[in-house]
């Protein structure tokens, strides 16, 4: 059975640095690239940051029931589709999901076992110092940010992980342990069920 592993961050706090260490160091994880309605931004690519379709589109794969989850964001549609977690079952992979404190709410509720980490910036001063550093948004647009961010950050602790982002380093480390931790876990209960299992299936 794959594990879910959701990260969720507020804007600024280098969740997408943190995830790609991780993807990058820890073998048999797959990303699931979400789909969204919005318009590429700077160099982003279709389907590597993105699957980019239009609101149409996305309103007849809600329809459907395709995604695992969705939300509406400032007008735009971000959704996570089912077929991620139907070929990392097919492949004997886990699933590595970067979505928001909503969709990871929509998640759980789903898949009550999915593991939660929340990844938060030091403190306000220096995520807003991030934010400024990275150069991609007009001064009003960070200051939106920031208070997505204080939303967000009072959803933290429905979270079963959260990792303050201080060094880049020690915090991909701990990323890193906490996703082989969960793994060997659930390996552990594995082996002590399945030989119980199969004493009622020879009955």
């Amino acid at each position: 059975m794959s594990i879910v592993f959701i990260v969720s961050a507020p804007s600024g706090s280098g969740k997408s640095t943190l995830v790609s260490r991780l993807l990058k160091d820890v073998p048999r994880l797959l990303f699931s690239v979400s789909y969204t309605t919005r318009a590429p931004r700077g160099n982003e690519r279709q389907d590597e940051d993105y699957h980019f379709i239009s609101r149409a589109e996305f309103e007849e794969r809600i329809a459907r029931d395709e995604f695992l989850e969705w939300a509406e964001v400032f007008g735009n549609y971000y959704g996570t589709h089912r077929e991620i977690l139907d070929r990392a079952r097919s492949e004997g992979f886990d699933v590595v999901l970067d979505i928001d404190v909503q969709g990871a709410r929509q998640l759980k509720g789903r898949i009550p076992d999915a593991v939660s980490i929340f990844i938060l910036a030091p403190s306000r001063e220096i995520l807003e110092q991030r934010l400024h550093d990275r150069s991609e948004d007009p001064p009003e647009v960070i200051a939106r940010r920031l208070r997505e961010a204080a939303e967000e950050i009072r959803n933290c602790r429905a979270y079963d992980y959260v990792l303050v982002n201080d060094e880049v380093e020690r915090s991909a480390d701990t990323l890193e342990a906490i996703v082989k931790a969960e793994r060997a876990r659930r390996t552990r209960i594995e082996e002590k069920i399945r030989p119980i299992l199969a004493t009622f299936e020879a009955k």
